[in-house]
């Protein structure tokens, strides 16, 4: 048994490189057989002469999607103790040709049959147009790193309801014991990889869990690894007939895990509607098959209305899917007005919990997937204290919000289209990113639910031409080659992760430079996100506490709606006027302060058109900020600096048939 053994880690373990003991960027040791490359040269290091580090930002992969859903709805591993063939091998039902790969047909249609055959032929997958095999290989990440990416967020993934009613799995579906592997498996990868490079800490693949750590190692010209969570049901957070399946204690302590796992960012819903919030819908025959997902986990199907600004979510999918033959008898997927394409359901009591536990730790709140309801109430709570962790990793945010994410500082990232839209998609938010001098990521979704960028053809205009320089121009791109099958960017698509360096030289070919420039500063901005973050420090409500007068309030028997109630930190209580129209409330913050920045808490009788007036003594007033398109909820009013002692609110005209009403005011320096 010995000698066998021994045997074994001879022929499966890693061998000495051929560049052994030479440059950095090479291992010591690679498991052999292993996919190729395809890249020469040094990964650039340290910084641009202003600080500034360099690189692409993926900032939306999930590495180990393998692991989620049960674990058999995407085949292949990320990496295998036993070797290449091990890892890149299909699910056992897909054998012999495919016609089991019941996702693959439930999401494109036709039959799913394919060549289950993984390394070394690679017949028909990876491609860039199946969502059930793995992507994420390794070394194909390492082809990306070398090629210039810089930042990778590896999005923890699963969804408990499609574990379920997928046939083939070898585990539980409960989705937080499936993040909690998936972000162990994160740190085993690392390990694996610094093995090759002759211990801990050495290789490229590095886990971060501040700013300053990414910063340092991009420096050294590694990959900077992100941990993310992207799930439908967070803390077991779902909604079953609307009514919630957690508490408050459950948010804390689900947050407070995923804090302590490395976790970053997050998601709060995802796919279906939650406990927390309502969801951005599908479309096609995915979107239907989703839809019926969403009943079979809450009971309900989306439910629409009609928009109330520009914003909107996506068309539900109306296409037939196979998916509805798992509705109960007589249960059909509802029809949908195309007047209504707003998500009903916007961010819950437990929801604003959720992002305000984030914003306390110091975390980055991921608004793709969110219905633009949600988005809108997130962005308010954000604006409200002027919180910049707010990211769109990869286009399921509605475009219009692009400039109050950029505003407070967030980060934006498209998802990986092919060259000709991704270029559309860009330069409609160009100027937005020349005004904030920020850059721009991209969002594989590598491993998740989602098509990637089909073949231009090899006849393409502008087509890539093989070997290309890489962006920084210290690395010559060829080629990849994966046992017996070379991919080519023209001819393949974006059949994995490896293929992204490819997918930037098509980008720059069809669209030019300067889409690529934005790019290549995607990681000092995502690092400037994510620090500003770190950094933020709650401001003092200069109104907390002070006292209070209105021009009236709304007598009750029961309670009492004066004025001092909108200061008194109680969120359940509030300040309301009578009703009409000209009403005022106001607050003496007891000395002249400096005053740029007040928000708004009103109840369901809200100011239409007000204005903030500021004043040093009282009786001369003057308009520091006003609006007559006020629509409730959370608003907040910046203005230049002033110094006042006493800051008022005038309601001019009223949103309802009621008067004014607010549960709480803020006054703010800064």
């Amino acid at each position: 048994m010995s000698v066998l053994l021994l045997v074994l880690a001879v022929v499966l373990g890693p061998t000495p490189s051929a560049a052994a003991g030479g440059d950095w960027w090479t291992p010591v040791a690679r498991p052999a057989p292993d996919v190729g490359i395809g890249v020469t040269g040094e990964p650039f290091t340290g910084t641009t002469a202003a600080g500034d580090v360099r690189g692409f930002a993926d900032a939306h992969n999930h590495l180990f999607g393998n692991e989620a859903f049960g674990g058999r709805l995407i085949c292949g591993k990320v990496f295998s103790e036993a070797g290449v063939a091990d890892a890149l091998k299909d699910c056992p039902e897909h054998y012999p040709d495919g016609s089991l790969a019941l996702f693959d047909y439930i999401t494109h249609g036709g039959d799913g049959k394919h060549d289950p055959a993984g390394w070394p032929t690679f017949k028909d997958w990876p491609a860039y147009d199946s969502m059930t095999h793995q992507a994420d290989y390794y070394a194909w990440v390492e082809r990306a790193w070398r090629g210039g990416q810089r930042v990778l967020v590896n999005d923890l993934v699963t969804n408990g309801m499609i574990c379920s009613v997928y046939p083939f799995k070898d585990r539980g579906c409960d989705e937080m014991t499936s993040i909690r592997l998936q972000a162990k498996m994160t740190y085993d990868l690392q390990a694996y990889i610094d093995r090759m490079y002759g211990g801990t800490g050495k290789g490229w693949f590095r886990i971060v869990t501040d700013s300053a750590q990414a910063r340092a190692v991009i420096e050294q010209g590694k990959l900077a690894v992100v941990l993310g969570v992207e799930t439908s049901e967070p803390f077991g957070c779902k909604q079953i007939l609307d009514v919630p399946q957690c508490g408050k204690a459950d948010i804390d302590k689900g947050l407070d895990e995923l804090y302590a796992l490395g976790v970053r960012s997050m998601f709060l819903c995802h796919k279906f509607d939650n406990a927390l919030c309502g969801v951005r819908f599908d479309s096609g025959g995915l979107g239907t098959a989703i839809n019926v997902g969403q009943f079979l986990s809450t009971g309900t199907f989306w439910q629409t209305e009609k928009c109330t600004g520009p914003q909107h979510d996506n068309p539900i999918g109306d296409a037939p899917s196979k998916a509805e033959s798992d509705l109960p008898a007589g249960m059909t997927v509802p029809a949908y007005g195309s007047d209504a394409q707003c998500n009903k359901r916007g961010l819950t009591e437990l929801g604003e919990y959720a992002v305000r536990g984030m914003m306390q730790r110091k975390m980055m709140l991921e608004i793709d997937h969110m219905g633009v309801k949600a988005v809108g109430q997130a962005l308010d709570i954000l604006e409200s204290a002027s919180y910049p962790g707010v990211i769109s990793s990869h286009s399921w945010m509605d475009l219009d919000w692009t400039g109050r994410v950029y505003a407070l500082g967030g980060f934006v990232a498209q998802y990986m289209h092919g060259s000709e839209g991704f270029v559309a998609e860009a330069e409609r938010t160009k100027a937005l990113r020349d005004r904030y001098g920020v850059g721009y990521g991209f969002g594989t979704d590598f491993n998740g639910i989602g098509d990637h960028p089909a073949p231009r053809g090899a006849d393409a205009a502008n087509k890539v031409t093989y070997p290309f320089r890489s962006v920084d121009g210290g690395s010559l791109v060829d080629r990849q080659t994966s046992g017996e099958r070379t991919f080519d960017i023209n001819t393949d698509g974006a059949a994995h992760v490896g293929m992204v360096p490819d997918w930037i030289e098509d980008i720059r070919r069809v669209g030019g430079q300067d889409v690529v420039d934005d790019l290549f500063r995607g990681a000092e901005s995502y690092l400037g996100t994510w620090g500003a973050t770190e950094r933020h420090q709650a401001s003092v409500n200069l109104a907390a506490g002070r006292p209070a007068s209105a021009g009236s309030s709304e007598w009750n028997p029961f309670t009492s709606y004066r004025p001092d109630r909108a200061v008194d930190g109680d969120g359940t209580t509030r300040w309301a006027s009578d009703w009409s129209d000209d009403q005022w409330w106001q607050v003496d913050l007891g000395a002249t302060r400096l005053v740029s920045r007040v928000t708004l808490d009103w109840e369901r009788a809200y100011g239409r058109s007000y204005r903030i007036e500021l004043s040093a003594d009282g009786t001369n007033w003057s308009t520091a900020w006003s609006t007559t398109t006020g629509d409730g909820g959370l608003d907040t009013a910046r203005f230049t600096a002033t110094p006042a002692r006493y800051v008022r609110v005038h309601g001019l005209a009223r949103g309802t048939g009621w008067g004014y009403s607010l549960y709480e005011v803020g006054v703010h320096s800064a």
